[in-house]
C-alpha cells in the first residue's frame, strides 16, 4: 500500500501516506483552492439565487494555470483556424459556452479540493508517523478530480505540453529549482493512476 492506492472491499480505496506526503498534498490542495477563487456567490451569501443565476466570464483566464484548468471548449490551440471567420466563430462559441459552464466547473473543482483537505484533516496518525487514508467510492472520485487538477496546474507552471517534456524535466540536475515540482508532478501522477485503477469494475 505505501505510495499507491489499493481497492477496499465494498468500494473505495486506501493508501499509506507519511507526514510529509500528507503535508504536501494538503498544501497543494489549499493553493489550488486559492487559485480557483471563492466562487460567484461569495459577494452575496444572503441571496441563494444570486449564485444559481450568476453568469460566468466569457473570456479565458489570463493565468496560464487557470487557462489549463478552464480551457476553451471550441478550437484547438495547437491548430490554426481555417480562416479569420472560423477563428471568430470559435471565439464566439467558446465565450458562450464559458459564460454558462465555468461557474459550475469552478464549483466542482473547489468541492474536489475541499474533499481532499477534509479527508486529510480527518486522518488519525499512527505511531511511526503518517496515516492510512481510507476513501469511500465518492471520496475516491473527488480525489481523482483533485489530483488531475493539481497535475494540470503543476504541468502548466512547468510548461509541460507533451510526455517528452516530462522525461526531459525528470533529468534536470538536482540543483534546478524546478526539480521539486517535477517530482511532485510525477508522484501525483502515480497516485492518480493507481486510484483510477481501484475505481475500475
Amino acid at each position: 500500500m505505501p505510495g499507491h492506492f489499493e481497492p477496499l472491499p465494498g468500494g473505495g480505496a486506501a493508501v499509506a501516506l507519511d507526514d510529509v506526503e500528507i503535508s504536501i498534498i494538503r498544501s497543494l490542495a489549499v493553493q489550488l483552492l486559492e487559485l480557483i477563487g471563492p466562487g460567484p456567490g461569495a459577494d452575496a451569501p444572503d441571496d441563494p439565487l444570486a449564485e444559481l443565476f450568476a453568469e460566468g466570464p466569457s473570456e479565458p483566464p489570463s493565468d496560464p494555470v487557470l487557462r489549463r484548468l478552464f480551457p476553451d471548449a471550441y478550437g484547438d490551440p495547437e491548430l490554426a483556424p481555417r480562416s479569420p471567420a472560423d477563428a471568430d466563430q470559435e471565439r464566439a462559441h467558446s465565450a458562450e459556452f464559458r459564460r454558462y459552464t465555468e461557474n459550475d466547473l469552478r464549483t466542482g473543482k473547489r468541492e474536489n479540493a475541499l474533499g481532499v483537505i477534509r479527508s486529510l484533516d480527518a486522518l488519525a496518525p499512527v505511531d511511526e508517523g503518517g496515516a492510512v487514508l481510507k476513501l469511500s467510492a465518492q471520496e475516491s472520485r473527488q480525489w481523482v478530480g483533485a489530483l488531475n487538477d493539481l497535475r494540470l496546474a503543476i504541468g502548466a507552471r512547468l510548461e509541460i505540453t507533451e510526455e517528452e517534456d516530462t522525461d526531459l524535466l525528470f533529468r534536470l540536475p538536482e540543483e534546478d529549482a524546478r526539480k521539486p515540482m517535477v517530482l511532485a508532478y510525477l508522484w501525483l501522477g502515480g497516485l492518480q493512476e493507481t486510484l483510477v485503477t481501484t475505481l475500475m469494475p
